[in-house]
């Protein structure tokens, strides 16, 4: 088989596993700390961002667990495989953080109208430390966070955690220098509202891949026109272009090529110009007149009782 063939069973992007096991279990490890130093010192930011890496710990274990489902073949009733549960998961990830991010506010409202004292010494710790853990688990995923969705949300998780600590890292210092308790529940509404963009980015993106929409990088105008502009290619119809999963882009369509000797090199041709416009996996059904017009004789009468070809991939 050809180097260059994509088979939509065959072609899958696994997220690395045992990086995402390093960073599960350094943030289930300092969450508790986190928890502990929040619920010692008063501190809502600190409380905030332990829930948070709760989530954080229970969307690192289902990206584990969906990357691990991904990676099982294809079969008979599952013609896919089973690469979409890494989008299911993405989607289940930035639920969680619209979720987190709204809990968060609203404490912080409450925390605004009533404050509580806060022991400014031990939170400006917790927070440095969880600054710290939290750079440390963004270094080791940044090289993977643009495999697939899946992992990016895991990024996302642990870059909302990093935003958390920076915020809380903030307010304790402002609160030991100047007292002021409403620097920590102003400062936590500030993370949240950076952690609903992110979540609002990952369900954007992972819904339009389950309601199959076009890719935002591919033009259906341009898929028209590169078709169009391979020689013996009269007309196209019912084109349709979707991911399957995070980087892999699959489209079909019907190319009308009244002459059937030239079928083989029309084929080809439309693959290549398909493949430069980032589309992997290509099915075409070539016809020599559109299914709704009335008979006609075929360029080439000696195969004319075939009146259209198969599929590439």
């Amino acid at each position: 088989m050809r180097a260059d063939c994509v088979s939509l069973s065959s072609s899958r992007s696994a997220a690395p596993l045992p990086r995402l096991w390093v960073v599960l279990a350094l943030t289930v490890a300092f969450m508790f700390v986190e928890a502990v130093g929040g619920w010692i010192s008063g501190s809502l930011a600190l409380i905030a961002d332990a829930g948070h890496m709760l989530t954080d710990a229970g969307a690192l274990a289902l990206t584990l667990l969906s990357s691990w489902v991904a990676l099982r073949p294809a079969n008979h009733t599952k013609t896919y495989g089973y690469q979409r549960w890494e989008i299911l998961a993405a989607l289940v990830n930035g639920a969680a953080l619209f979720g987190i991010a709204g809990w968060v506010v609203v404490e912080a409202v409450q925390r605004i109208q009533r404050p509580e004292p806060i022991q400014a010494g031990l939170f400006l710790a917790v927070a440095a430390a969880g600054l710290a853990v939290n750079l440390v688990s963004l270094f080791i995923l940044h090289g993977i966070k643009d495999g697939n969705l899946n992992t990016r949300g895991a990024y996302l998780h642990v870059l909302g955690d990093a935003l958390g600590s920076v915020g809380a890292l903030g307010a304790a210092a402002i609160i030991a220098s100047t007292g002021w308790t409403s620097a920590d529940p102003i400062i936590s509404i500030a993370v949240a509202l950076l952690i609903l963009v992110g979540a609002w980015r990952l369900l954007r993106e992972s819904t339009d891949i389950l309601l199959e929409s076009v890719p935002a990088h591919v033009s259906m105008v341009d898929v028209q026109s590169k078709m169009l502009g391979v020689a013996g290619v009269t007309a196209v119809h019912d084109l349709h272009v979707w991911a399957v999963s995070s980087g892999m882009v699959a489209m079909s369509g019907h190319a009308i090529v009244p002459d059937l000797d030239h079928h083989p090199a029309v084929l080809e041709r439309i693959r290549a110009e398909m493949c430069r416009l980032g589309i992997g996996h290509v099915t075409i059904q070539l016809e020599v007149q559109h299914e709704c017009e009335e008979p006609r004789p075929v360029a080439n009468s000696a195969t004319s009782q075939h009146p259209h070809s198969g599929h590439r991939h």
